[in-house]
């Protein structure tokens, strides 16, 4: 159990610090708004010159006692880490990357020069990666993560698609301060990017697999599959027609990365088996995703 949470806390600490470089070395730079808290802490930068880890850190307060009656104090633990260490890496980013020109103002870095684009395609890539890791370690960056999470925990919508919806309104809000069409084409550019690559890594990360297996040694892949990959087995009567024989078939649902233990348990027991894996669209139940409403 500790050593799970220890994990789970660490590829959550490594998801916000992908996140954070992606937000504060490329997005923020070149004016980009990435949507969300970080977004809105991007608009208050340029228009007040007020530090964006600051202003992450205190809208994220209300947003989290919101969140500590619609999804649990566990993952308000977290996403009070979480907000905290973006804030301050934001913040620690920002400085470093902060040069004082001749004339007294303020400017960051831009890393890629002048390539606008390429920081937009980038910064929207590493977000969208870490942001995936934190969601599947079962955290939050804070922020309208906790509305596309609640939506996401009653009603069966991508945690992406969800996120676009909150998103888009504060994207369109930069044209209001930089008046710049094509500013506000990356802007959408970087949304998504950015949502698809989160879908695309959680919901690789949650496929599951079917697989059917007849074999002489049935009672012992079943017991093995059981014990060492913690996955139930369903025991299926089936006939062959040609052959009229009688034959016990395996039903076994489990997550794609556990098919590769599986295939070696079965190669092991019987070689001569005769298997198939399916791809599954959705589990729902023990050991899988739960069933939402609507």
């Amino acid at each position: 159990m500790i050593k799970e949470l220890i994990f789970s806390y660490t590829k959550i600490f490594i998801g916000l610090i992908i996140f954070s470089i992606g937000y504060t070395c490329f997005m923020l730079p070149y004016q980009i708004m990435s949507g969300g808290v970080a977004g809105i802490s991007a608009l208050i930068y340029y228009s007040t010159g007020f530090h964006a880890g600051y202003s992450y850190f205190l809208i994220n307060v209300g947003l989290i006692l919101m969140a500590w009656y619609t999804l649990g104090w566990r993952f308000c633990v977290r996403t009070i880490i979480a907000t905290v260490v973006v804030s301050f890496m934001i913040d620690y980013i920002q400085a470093a990357l902060t040069v004082v020109k001749p004339d007294g103002t303020e400017e960051m870095i831009h890393l890629v020069g002048d390539q606008v684009f390429m920081a937009c395609v980038i910064g929207a890539m590493i977000e969208g990666l870490g942001l995936a890791i934190v969601f599947l370690a079962g955290g939050s960056t804070g922020g309208t993560d906790i509305v596309a999470l609640t939506v996401n925990k009653y009603r069966d919508i991508s945690l992406g698609r969800a996120m676009l919806f909150v998103d888009i309104f504060i994207v369109s809000m930069s044209y209001v301060i930089f008046r710049d069409v094509e500013r506000l084409v990356a802007c959408y550019i970087t949304l998504f990017i950015s949502i698809n690559v989160i879908d695309y890594v959680v919901n690789g990360a949650r496929q599951s697999v079917q697989f059917m297996i007849i074999s002489d040694k049935w009672s012992e892949i079943a017991q093995e599959v059981s014990e060492k990959v913690d996955r139930g087995v369903t025991i299926l009567n089936g006939e062959g027609w040609y052959s009229k024989e009688r034959r016990n078939v395996l039903l076994i649902m489990a997550k794609k990365q556990e098919s590769r233990i599986i295939f070696q348990l079965i190669r092991f027991i019987d070689p001569k088996a005769f298997v198939t894996m399916s791809n599954v669209e959705g589990v729902f139940g023990e050991g899988f995703d739960k069933i939402k409403k609507g």
